[in-house]
């Protein structure tokens, strides 16, 4: 799982890569702002496998999550219709550097590597990071460093396992979806998960299998929108979006559908 910041971690070599491909773009580039009006559609990538944020609806096959009726309520402010692009969180930046979509509303913790490479909305949504583990287990793990010597599972490219394995002596496995990180847990096979403590409530409340919430072990997380630099009109309508749909309440209603409690706030 990830968190999803819920992030995919940038080598110095990939970022590199990406400032380089962003520099080459041509100057007379039209803002994304009108590409994205001519086109009448805002090509929105998310991950489609981490609820409660985004993912497939079981009994419609449709997206559903925090992240899709944000991304629905943004689009309609800007006067635009929506078209997900689903994609591994492992290349879901990667993919929005090769301009395979504009935005990506997925979770993606602003930090300061990434701002290097993309322009940032401001936070639409907020939480920590949390640790998940069995409900059999008398083991207490009040911090990271409590679990050296075990095995942590985490979302593959996310800031967690970044965090994970800055910790010595964590068996840090990775995985590419929360499902199989909750079934190891649930089986024994990892020790502990740890995640966005909004989906770990998620996955808490909805989830039959023998798991309870650890200690939060980090610090708050703001997560953004992150696009193309070099696009100050469509940055500022975006924002102007975010602005809007906050004082209106309508960003809060999306919170309490989801998680009864608004998170568009910083705690």
């Amino acid at each position: 799982m990830h968190k999803r910041d819920f992030s995919i971690r940038l080598s110095g070599a990939l970022l590199a890569t990406l400032l380089l491909a962003l520099g080459t773009l041509p100057a007379t580039a039209a803002d994304l702002l009108a590409t994205v009006k001519a086109r009448g559609t805002l090509k929105v990538a998310l991950e489609g496998t981490y609820p409660p944020f985004n993912y497939k609806d079981q009994k419609t096959g449709e997206l559903a999550g925090y992240d899709v009726d944000v991304a629905r309520l943004l689009a309609s402010r800007l006067g635009l219709k929506v078209e997900f692009v689903s994609s591994e969180w492992a290349s879901i930046l990667a993919g929005l550097a090769a301009q395979r979509y504009d935005v990506i509303i997925s979770q993606v913790g602003i930090n300061p590597k990434r701002e290097q490479a993309f322009d940032f909305s401001q936070p639409y949504i907020y939480s920590m990071p949390q640790l998940i583990v069995r409900k059999d287990d008398r083991a207490v793990y009040k911090t990271l460093a409590d679990l050296k010597g075990k095995k942590l599972g985490v979302g593959q490219g996310s800031v967690y396992e970044q965090q994970a394995k800055a910790v010595p002596g964590i068996e840090v496995r990775s995985y590419p979806a929360a499902p199989d990180n909750m079934a190891d847990l649930a089986a024994g096979r990892i020790d502990a998960a740890l995640n966005d403590s909004l989906m770990s409530a998620y996955l808490l409340k909805t989830s039959r299998l023998p798991i309870k919430a650890g200690a939060q072990v980090g610090a708050v997380e703001r997560m953004g929108i992150p696009f193309q630099k070099g696009n100050p009109q469509f940055k500022q309508a975006l924002n102007q979006a975010l602005a809007e749909v906050a004082a209106d309440g309508s960003l809060k209603a999306i919170s309490l559908k989801w998680f009864g409690t608004d998170v568009s706030k910083a705690p």
